[in-house]
């Protein structure tokens, strides 16, 4: 049976060195990115809590339903900062 062939060093250690660069391109999230992605889904949901209570009369009076999309957009924005959460 033939013997497997053993791979040198050097082309290991220079594969590694290709990837280096890539762990010191990682941005941190700034410092506000969190306390506003909890704050949009947090108001999301008290948006739509207070619409259901209310019985449909309550945050904005007059446009009904458009409430919940309201709401739903606040918890939409939440996530769209969530995507960039690092």
């Amino acid at each position: 049976m033939p013997k497997s062939r053993v791979r040198k060093k050097k082309e290991s250690v220079q594969i590694v060195d290709e990837f280096a660069h890539l762990g010191q391109s990682r941005k941190e999230s700034p410092a506000w990115l969190a306390p506003l992605m909890v704050a949009a889904f947090i108001a999301g949901l008290i948006w739509i809590v207070i619409f259901y209570v209310s019985t449909t009369k309550y945050p904005v009076p007059h446009i009904g339903a458009w409430n919940m999309v309201i709401g739903f957009g606040f918890i939409a924005a939440g996530f769209t900062l969530a995507t960039k959460w690092r």
